[in-house]
């Protein structure tokens, strides 16, 4: 490492030993006042000043997550953002990651279901930014995803999917997402086979289809100005196809209520409860989420835990949850338990949904809820990297400005009767999907034979 580069490294570890001691004081901020317009590139930008740091951190998201992978081509997604940064025109992957040291900043990203992003982090100061930005610009717009990092990458998915492929939480979330979204979009499925089919031609056409300026959403936090964080958008997105964000997600058809084992020789029987649940934008999001803190998401303060771990001691864990995408993302009920109680333990996590669905929260619990949600708001924002996350958030997802200033205060407004109401019609015993997979080391469970319950129906993926 020459003198330079580690001066530059010095400097951005010293950057982040302030981030640290000003944590107290982005804790106390509510809501950053975030600006937004569009570029002229058509993106739209989302910007946060804050001076207390010399650095910046910065997100670009596209409509490029595995939702839009074209049928049959699953695993075209994460391969496409895993490759850019394997060579531009004009470098190869050595080169960039020697052009990404010699500059101090850190590049990150990934894929999930509706989204892929290109993330970075650098120093403010002039000649550090503008070398970041210059290769962050060229990684989004000309990557080459040359044949020998694609057949890498394809040799490691595969290996990294044959070895999930033997576990039951695995094989149990697989089943799950499998069993209540079927042929939508959420439900597809990365095999061996479609990794296998991926050419790099079908790379090089997601690419130019989801990476464009016109369905891309940029998120800026740091030590820069209004107009210098507009050039850092036209900058990043200036080089990109102008395009338009892609034809909207249709809206999942809610599954038949079913049970379904899946045998694995675990002891341990992994089981997922549950169906598609809310979007982004759901006008139930808060009710549901907060009455889903006193179902499961509260940890030990929780019904489930209360009941089926502390109180029958079925399970080590059990947990709700409610996980918001462009649409109705799942809601889902999680645990583990032993192959010979598996049974035991659904009709107790199913009475427990049950009453809560009929009777919704407690006054008690529903104010332990909201206390808990709104006095910890602040450490969602402690840092340059979480107001980030918000930012491209609500970027992304077209969510209002203020939805950072006005969320404390809309978790209180919830109340006992919208929790009730939001669930009741909202989760439907009609609708949920029960998936078992393992349990069928245990013993106890091979000797007394299996029950209705975990019948073998709908058996494997």
């Amino acid at each position: 490492m020459n003198e330079n580069m580690t001066a530059k490294m010095r400097r951005f570890a010293h950057a982040l030993v302030a981030l640290a001691a000003v944590a107290c004081a982005h804790a106390a901020v509510a809501g950053p006042d975030i600006q937004h317009w569009t570029a002229a590139s058509g993106a739209r930008v989302y910007f946060v000043e804050t001076r207390a740091l010399p650095l910046i951190d910065i997100q670009v998201a596209f409509p490029a997550g595995g939702a839009y992978a074209p049928e049959g081509s699953a695993g075209v997604a994460g391969l496409t953002r895993s490759l850019l940064d394997a060579g531009i025109e004009g470098m190869n992957e050595q080169q960039i990651a020697e052009a990404i040291a010699d500059t101090g900043a850190r590049v990150g990203g990934g894929a999930d279901l509706d989204m892929a992003t290109l993330s970075l982090r650098t120093l403010s100061s002039d000649a550090e930014r503008e070398a970041a930005l210059g290769l962050t610009a060229r990684l989004l717009s000309t990557p080459t995803f040359p044949p020998e990092a694609l057949e890498r990458e394809r040799a490691r998915s595969i290996a990294a999917l044959r070895d999930a492929l033997t576990r039951p939480d695995t094989i149990a979330a697989r089943g799950y997402t499998s069993a209540i979204y079927g042929n939508h979009p959420y439900g597809q499925l990365v095999t061996i086979e479609s990794l296998q089919r991926i050419t790099r031609d079908q790379l090089v056409a997601f690419h130019a289809a989801r990476y464009t300026a016109g369905a891309a959403s940029v998120a800026i936090v740091g030590d820069v100005s209004r107009s210098q964080a507009e050039r850092i958008a036209t900058r990043l997105t200036d080089g990109l196809p102008r395009g338009t964000a892609p034809a909207a997600l249709p809206p999942p058809q809610m599954p038949a209520r079913a049970v379904r084992h899946i045998e694995h020789p675990s002891a341990q029987a992994h089981i997922a409860m549950g169906m598609p649940g809310i979007s982004r934008d759901d006008p139930d999001y808060f009710p549901l989420l907060v009455g889903n803190y006193v179902l499961g998401g509260g940890g030990f303060v929780s019904r489930l835990t209360k009941e089926v771990r502390e109180k029958r001691g079925y399970a080590y864990s059990v947990y709700s949850s409610f996980q918001p995408q462009r649409v109705a993302g799942p809601f889902e009920i999680g645990l583990q338990t032993r192959g010979s109680q598996a049974d035991e333990a659904l009709k107790l996590t199913q009475a427990v949904l049950d009453e809560f669905v009929a009777q919704g929260p407690t006054a008690e619990e529903l104010q332990a809820a909201k206390d808990n949600m709104i006095n910890g708001f602040g450490l969602r924002l402690d840092s340059n990297r979480k107001i980030l996350d918000y930012v491209s958030m609500i970027g992304f997802y077209g969510l209002p400005l203020d939805w950072l200033d006005t969320y404390p205060q809309r978790v209180a407004a919830v109340t006992v009767d919208a929790v009730r109401d939001a669930f009741s019609r909202r989760i439907r015993d009609e609708n949920l999907v029960t998936v078992v997979a393992g349990g069928d080391g245990d013993s106890a469970a091979n000797d007394a034979g299996r029950t209705p319950a975990a019948s073998k129906a709908g058996h494997g993926n």
